[in-house]
């Protein structure tokens, strides 16, 4: 697929498309799926509403990827999403055009740094992996290309600080997408650090500090990638052939932390949640990744183990047993989401999302994938809910704790898939008496002796024996 084949074809209806030409206001760093799929996709629908008029520029942020594929294709691909959304099944499918230009550093070094010096440009996404954001003491600022994501973004930012003589207005706003807690600081702080270690002038570290803005991030949604599995049924479909065609689920969210003063320069030139997407800008991320963690991960791994015990292979198949989907819905809306600080009708509303994406028929997850470390999940993921709910209620949530007991039996069988440690430790307690006494005693695991929690143990116990009478919902 190109342009000159979408000027000599007749696309479908569904398909939607708009090849308007923008100004590069945007340079990305890394070109896989998640970000085709997902800022990509907004930044378009954002042009295609003439909201921000601004296309993105690529650099690969390693030597061997996709820029080259992309070129040949005019840097367009088809983004399908699909899923449930209010409990109706929904299938959409986009040719994005966002992508101006993908280059390769490694390979066209000077295209690249040249794009220093566009004063259009006002952005800077990225997601290189969770380990791109490392400092790596090796590189050094004549380096063609640096080989570390920070080293390349020092680089960058001192190339574009002398081409504009340090203009308060010529700083970047900087959105991260890595999968670390606080990816803008750490991304930040390796940028200093590198500067400190090749010598930059004061003034340009005092430019970065007040004149450029590094977002924290949190962003959510499943990309699933290329459709091997089916793509010659969606090229009959489409009636092009896309070698970059990428899928995901309909569900989206993104919240963007930034610091006060920067948040109407966000709201005006980067108008996503005007555009009616489930964007936040906020000046505290902590709350939307508590949310998540405690609804969308705590329903995971309050369900998963209980569920393959039940007999169940994927999170489908478990969304097909009302029992299931009762103890679900009660564990979050009684148990788990009285201990979050957010509007509740907001957390309301994620849950209804998280049941919606449990059911998403083109995601097939299976439970013993998601069982992976069960023990440090479940100490991320649920333990807090029921300290929490302990805290503000009083008593047991039944539901969190009878999540542990089947942990506990999990445990017992030949599917754990843990750190030898943790597989060990269970297959000691299990060869002797007061199994549940001695998991909920593991100080390593929880973080405290869960023992001291009145009546857990003895409720725990019941519901362990429940389980291995086969009575599991």
């Amino acid at each position: 697929m190109n342009k000159e084949l979408l000027q000599e074809i007749s696309l479908p209806q569904t398909i939607e498309v708009n090849l308007t030409q923008n100004p590069e206001r945007v340079l990305q760093f890394g070109e896989g799926n998640f970000l085709r799929a997902f800022a990509d996709f907004f930044i378009d629908e954002l042009n295609e509403k003439s909201m921000f008029n601004g296309s993105i520029v690529i650099a690969q942020p390693i030597a061997h990827g996709l820029a080259d594929k992309l070129s040949q294709q005019d840097c367009l691909y088809t983004a399908i999403l699909r899923g449930i959304e209010n409990g109706k099944p929904v299938d959409r499918r986009r040719i994005v055009s966002s992508i101006s230009r993908a280059l390769n550093p490694y390979a066209n070094f000077e295209d690249y740094f040249a794009c220093a010096k566009n004063p259009d440009l006002r952005f800077v996404i990225s997601n290189t992996t969770e380990a791109g954001i490392t400092y790596v003491p090796a590189d050094k600022l004549d380096d063609k290309p640096q080989s570390s994501f920070p080293g390349k973004v020092t680089s960058f930012l001192y190339e574009r600080y002398k081409a504009f003589s340090g203009a308060a207005d010529k700083g970047l706003i900087f959105i991260p997408c890595e999968l670390i807690d606080d990816n803008g600081d750490a991304l930040k702080q390796t940028v200093i650090q590198h500067a400190d270690n090749w010598g930059l002038p004061g003034e340009f570290k005092q430019w970065v500090n007040t004149s450029c803005e590094f977002t924290n991030t949190l962003v959510d949604r499943i990309v699933t990638g290329y459709p091997k599995d089916e793509i010659e049924t969606l090229t009959a479909e489409l009636g092009y052939k896309d070698e970059l065609i990428v899928t995901g689920e309909i569900f989206h969210f993104f919240a963007i932390q930034a610091r006060k003063e920067w948040m109407p320069v966000l709201e005006a030139e980067l108008p996503l949640p005007k555009f009616g997407l489930n964007v936040v800008y906020t000046e505290d991320v902590t709350p939307y990744k508590q949310r998540k963690v405690r609804i969308l991960n705590g329903a995971h791994t309050m369900s998963v183990l209980a569920a393959y015990l039940a007999g169940k292979e994927t999170v489908g198949e478990m969304m097909e047993d009302p029992r299931i989907i009762k103890y679900l819905q009660d564990g979050i809306y009684n148990e788990i989401i009285p201990t979050l600080d957010l509007d509740k009708a907001d957390l309301e509303s994620f849950a209804a999302s998280v049941f919606d994406r449990f059911k998403n028929p083109h995601i097939k997850h299976f439970l013993l994938s998601i069982a992976l470390n069960s023990v440090s999940k479940f100490k991320a993921r649920v333990l807090p809910s029921i300290l929490e709910y302990h805290k503000r209620v009083g008593g047991l949530p039944k539901n969190l704790t009878f999540s542990l007991a089947a942990l506990i039996a999990f445990y017992k069988g030949d599917k754990a898939n843990d750190d030898a440690c943790v597989l060990e430790f269970f297959k000691e307690v299990w060869q002797g008496d007061n199994v549940v006494e001695k998991v909920c005693s593991n100080v390593e695991f929880w973080g405290a002796d869960l023992t001291a929690i009145p009546g857990l143990v003895e409720k725990v116990e019941a519901d362990l024996q429940n389980i291995l009478q086969g009575e599991i919902f």
